[in-house]
Order: structure tokens, then C-alpha cells, then sequence
């Protein structure tokens, strides 16, 4: 649970993998030439693991003294991991599992909501729960029949919500 939270709250959240449990741990340690601290010369790293639950995969990536970024684990290595994680995820089918932590946003990170069910509700119902999606919306009637995606997917704000109208 601890390492799974650097990846959802804290300094790991570039390896952060909607829907899936990642646990992971930055690094970030400054290099020594002849008994002396190295100015901006750093090795950065991460190792992260899912199912942060049940593990199937481990990565770990180390930079040394990466050029032109700002030189920490956690902006350097941990988008490199997701990259393998999430590869990882693809080549070996390894499903979502339940539980786990959501991420905590940062002001300028796309957001992902989970998508409410309105089946069955009035179209101005469903629009007051919808508000963080753009809503397209076929048929006549006032009453959502069916809606894509499906009700509980984890979308990014701003997606299409596809409404079917019916009586």
C-alpha cells in the first residue's frame, strides 16, 4: 500500500496507469568523484511493480545524469517504466484488477472520471451528472436507453458520452 501511494499521491504519480495498481519508488542521488559531491550530476531512478497487489511485472530504470530535465526519479525514469508497465500490461494480459488507489491530480494532469450510470434517467438528469463530459445524444424521447462507453469505464474529462433517447 505504501509504495502503490508514491505512484498515485506522491513523487512516482508519471508511472501512474488508470485502473491498474502500480507500486513503485523514485530515486534521485547525487554522483561522488574523489570524495566530493558532483554538482548536477545525478543518477535517477524508479522500479515499479503491478499488480501492486499481486505482482507480475517488475521494472527498473536508472539514468545517469540525464541532460536538458529537470534530474529527478519521479520526472526522468518513472514515464520510461510506465511505458514498459503498460507494454507489460498488453504482452502478458494481465487484467484490471479491483481496488487500489486513485490518483491524485495535479492542476495540469488530464483528469479520468468514472463514468456514472444514467440508463434509465431523464436526459436532464443525466446531463447534471455528466457536466464533466461532452454529451452527444441520438432518438427521440427524454429517457437515456443506452449510453457509450459503458456506465463504471474510467474516461478522461472532456470525452464523449454517446446517449441513446427513447420513451
Amino acid at each position: 500500500m505504501a509504495l502503490e501511494s508514491v505512484v498515485a499521491l506522491g513523487t512516482g504519480r508519471n508511472a501512474y496507469i488508470e485502473g491498474y495498481r502500480v507500486g513503485g519508488k523514485t530515486g534521485t542521488a547525487q554522483k561522488v568523484s574523489n570524495g566530493a559531491y558532483m554538482v548536477g550530476n545525478y543518477i535517477v531512478s524508479f522500479i515499479g511493480f503491478l499488480p501492486a497487489n499481486d505482482p507480475k511485472v517488475i521494472v527498473y530504470v536508472a539514468i545517469d545524469n540525464p541532460k536538458g530535465i529537470t534530474q529527478f526519479g519521479g520526472t526522468v525514469a518513472a514515464p520510461i517504466a510506465k511505458s514498459i508497465l503498460t507494454d507489460a500490461i498488453e504482452a502478458l494480459d494481465i487484467e484490471k484488477p479491483e481496488g487500489g488507489l486513485d490518483k491524485e491530480y495535479q492542476w495540469y494532469e488530464q483528469k479520468y472520471y468514472t463514468l456514472p450510470n444514467v440508463e434509465g434517467m431523464r436526459l436532464k438528469e443525466a446531463q447534471s451528472l455528466l457536466k464533466s463530459f461532452h454529451i452527444e445524444y441520438t432518438g427521440n424521447g427524454d429517457v437515456i436507453r443506452s449510453m457509450s462507453p459503458e456506465a463504471g469505464s474510467k474516461i478522461p474529462e472532456g470525452s464523449t458520452v454517446r446517449l441513446m433517447l427513447g420513451n
